[in-house]
């Protein structure tokens, strides 16, 4: 198992092109395949698992990825042609964001921190444990 403590897995009709998708386009690389029905990916020090076609719809699947230098990010995934939703944005809570499609529709949205803001400031509260 990946060491990640919370492993999101998304479901595609094809894991193999899926897997291929994400790695070509989004920068994941493969840590293990296994058959043509599951794959697992790294991202820095995140993991997510590709799973196999499913016999009910698939849902679409939102995915928040934090990058360490969006801009490079983006310009890469803007000249491979993937569908961009929204392009590259600050927001008042201090990341910069934007969000793509994927093969199968699935919303990734890549994000960096560029500032550090009080939640306050924004409308947010922060819960100390």
């Amino acid at each position: 198992m990946p060491q990640s403590v919370i492993i999101p897995e998304i479901p595609y009709p094809d894991v193999l092109e899926a897997a291929d998708w994400l790695c070509s386009n989004f920068g994941f690389s493969v840590r293990l395949r296994i058959g043509n029905h599951r794959v697992q990916l790294k991202f820095n020090q995140g993991d997510l698992v590709i799973t196999g076609p499913s016999p009910m719809p698939v849902p679409r699947h939102s995915i928040m990825v934090r990058l360490s230098n969006i801009d490079h990010h983006y310009a890469q995934t803007v000249l491979k042609g993937v569908k961009i939703v929204n392009p590259p944005a600050d927001h008042p809570y201090g990341e910069k964001q934007y969000t793509a499609l994927d093969l199968a529709g699935h919303h990734w949205t890549f994000s960096q921190t560029v500032m550090d803001v009080d939640p306050a400031e924004w409308g947010g509260s922060e819960t100390k444990e």
